[in-house]
């Protein structure tokens, strides 16, 4: 009868004429080999019924998955969705493949639809946004790597970009023609679930769990170097980076009288900007004539229109790929 022994490792370093760690590499560290090399080994495993070293095993030996969760503060729809979390999302996976690791997505906003345990498989974490709800970061594994990106989480190390520096540029750059009703469109700066006109009911989200309060400084402090009073520049509050529910707060504020409508906003992401320009063009209202509209995030959707958008680019590829460099 035939030999049915499954082919082993050791096997294919033999019938290739390479070390078993050269096997090894090119199925769990691909940078490690020269491309060529590494197509090699991966067309002759194809061909001989060799699938790669077990993953079980490995990971009882060593002690270690291979695996990095990205825990999300959104859903996973949404988050698949937004421009801007799918391109982090993007660099993450592109590093990790490189490296021989796996991506398992988390979310936070709802634990209790993912298995028990879920997050004990990986080898660290990447936290991606503030969570509203903290019993996921409460029930990971400790003495495992953590980062968090645009937040902070003490005692851990985060990546953002100077969220404060970025928008103050452009805000000045608005600001070259003085508007005489500029307005502020915010994403998620109120404790509270709201959207609307912010007063002073509302109380704002502290400096450290959003990137929306160093934004909003950056935006104040070009106000203020302007001569203008912050106090008296209306503060608008979306919950949700969408079209849907941006567009209901900011047809409230493109509906008001043209002698009360703001003559420029300040957007603290592209998507809303994007919306209170297709809102902005359906009612009639000029872009930038009538209403100046600058947004943050350099998504393409923004490039690849007419009037252009103006906003603030950050590479979100190359922020997702930085984690695990």
């Amino acid at each position: 009868m035939p030999d049915q022994r499954q082919m082993t490792l050791k096997d294919l370093a033999q019938e290739l004429g390479v070390s078993t760690a050269t096997i090894s590499n090119a199925f769990n560290r691909p940078d490690q080999l020269s491309p060529a090399l590494r197509e090699r080994v991966l067309k002759e495993a194809k061909r001989l019924g060799y699938s790669g070293p077990d993953a079980k095993a490995r990971s009882l030996r060593t002690g270690r998955s291979r695996i990095i969760a990205v825990i999300l503060a959104e859903s996973l729809p949404y988050s698949l969705n937004d421009a801007v979390s799918s391109e982090f999302l993007s660099g993450v996976a592109e590093v990790l493949d490189a490296h021989g690791h796996t991506l398992l997505l988390l979310t936070g906003r709802n634990p209790a639809s993912q298995p028990p345990g879920a997050a004990n498989i990986a080898d660290g974490f990447i936290v991606y946004g503030s969570m509203t709800n903290n019993k996921l970061l409460n029930e990971l594994p400790t003495q495992r790597p953590l980062v968090s990106v645009d937040f902070h989480i003490e005692g851990c190390p985060t990546v953002h970009i100077d969220d404060t520096a970025a928008s103050y540029k452009i805000a000045m750059h608005a600001l070259r023609t003085p508007p005489k009703r500029p307005a502020i469109i915010n994403l998620r700066l109120t404790k509270e679930h709201y959207n609307g006109q912010i007063t002073p009911a509302h109380t704002l989200l502290p400096e450290t769990s959003t990137i929306s309060r160093a934004r909003l400084a950056g935006f104040h402090t070009a106000l203020t170097e302007q001569g203008m009073d912050t106090t008296q520049v209306p503060l608008w509050n979306i919950e949700e980076n969408t079209f849907e529910v941006s567009s209901r707060v900011i047809a409230e504020i493109l509906d008001q009288p043209a002698a009360q409508r703001p003559d420029l906003l300040l957007c603290m992401t592209d998507r809303i900007a994007l919306t209170a320009l297709t809102l902005a063009e359906q009612r009639g209202i000029r872009v930038p004539e009538d209403l100046r509209i600058t947004g943050f995030d350099g998504i393409a959707e923004g490039q690849h229109r007419a009037p252009r958008l103006t906003t603030v680019r950050q590479d979100s590829v190359g922020r997702g790929g930085s984690r695990r460099r």
